[in-house]
């Protein structure tokens, strides 16, 4: 029998609160990371987020995040503070401060007073370098976003700030509408290739099965095109799961969908792909298969996930 993966993500959900109050009040609590278990006393109240990916999903669930990291400003992912577009209104309405742009800064942290540190341990945003001068300041919790889907963060960031109902909400919501969605889309031919394309257009970021992207696409019923054996191995960004890295001859070779799907790109970069000579050869640009995911789907936490059912929507159903 099939395993429905909605259903064991929500059951995984209900196993976490089940374990939280396990305890008197659920405090204090003992959380499993990768750096060895970080125990709470009670419940964090100023959480500070080194990594701008994972502000996305504190904020969804309402954890008590006083400050984050942030990336490059003023630019098509990122607001004027280097927040994502898709919750910089959410954090400014909540007094959320930016730490730094780029690199973590250690002081800047302990200068928050933070009685709970987040920070990721893989990409652009991570601050495991600092992981044991910021355990220093206060106990600090390393999760991983590049091998699950944003719900599955977001109730693991839920068990550990003892925001679980407000997690599982969010989740059960999302996951409703994208069942919803799932039933009254008519999907282009399959598989497909997702990916960001490089502005450089010599280049591109495959999206994996494990990425937040691709388990989205699998939720909504898309399959993922199965890369050539030699290209499977192109894992890129040190050991990241979520992405890998295509260039040169490499670039039509992996992007071997019948459709592509662009994140984090629009209509003019979907343009630009389809009027690339190197690429003209691809069924899906032949057959003008290539869609444009938005700007926002860089990284996926609830508020891009939600704006990109919008545009599926849009995109593959009749209404």
């Amino acid at each position: 029998m099939k395993k429905n993966p909605v259903f064991s993500l929500m059951l995984f959900g209900l196993m976490l609160i089940g374990t939280a109050h396990a305890a008197d009040a659920g405090w204090p609590r003992k959380i499993e990371t990768s750096h060895g278990v970080v125990t709470l006393t009670q419940a964090p109240a100023r959480i500070v987020s080194t990594s701008v990916t994972v502000t996305g999903t504190l904020l969804a669930i309402d954890a008590p995040v006083i400050a984050s990291g942030a990336t490059t400003p003023n630019n098509r992912v990122a607001d004027s503070q280097g927040f994502f577009h898709q919750w910089s209104a959410v954090a400014t309405q909540r007094g959320v401060k930016r730490l730094y742009i780029g690199e973590p800064n250690a002081e800047t942290i302990a200068g928050e007073a933070p009685d709970l540190i987040i920070i990721s341990a893989t990409g652009a945003d991570s601050a495991l370098r600092l992981y044991d001068q910021l355990s220093a300041i206060a106990p600090v919790l390393v999760v991983n976003y590049d091998d699950k889907s944003w719900q599955a963060l977001a109730l693991e960031l839920g068990q550990a700030t003892g925001h679980e109902a407000q997690a599982q909400k969010v989740v059960s919501d999302f996951d409703a509408r994208e069942q919803s969605l799932k039933q009254r889309m008519k999907l282009p031919e399959q598989p497909i290739s997702a990916l960001v394309f490089n502005a450089d257009g010599k280049s591109a970021n495959l999206w994996t099965a494990a990425s937040s992207q691709g388990q989205m696409l699998k939720q909504l019923g898309f399959t993922l095109a199965t890369l050539p054996a030699k290209l499977n191995n192109s894992r890129s960004m040190g050991m990241r799961k979520d992405i890998i890295q295509l260039s040169g001859e490499n670039l039509a070779e992996g992007l071997n969908g019948q459709t592509l799907m662009l994140f984090a790109n629009n209509d003019g970069d979907a343009e630009r792909l389809m009027a690339n000579p190197f690429l003209a050869d691809l069924p899906a640009v032949q057959h003008k298969r290539v869609y444009a995911l938005g700007s926002d789907t860089f990284r996926l936490d609830y508020y891009s996930a939600s704006n990109l059912l919008t545009l599926l929507e849009k995109q593959f159903t009749s209404q």
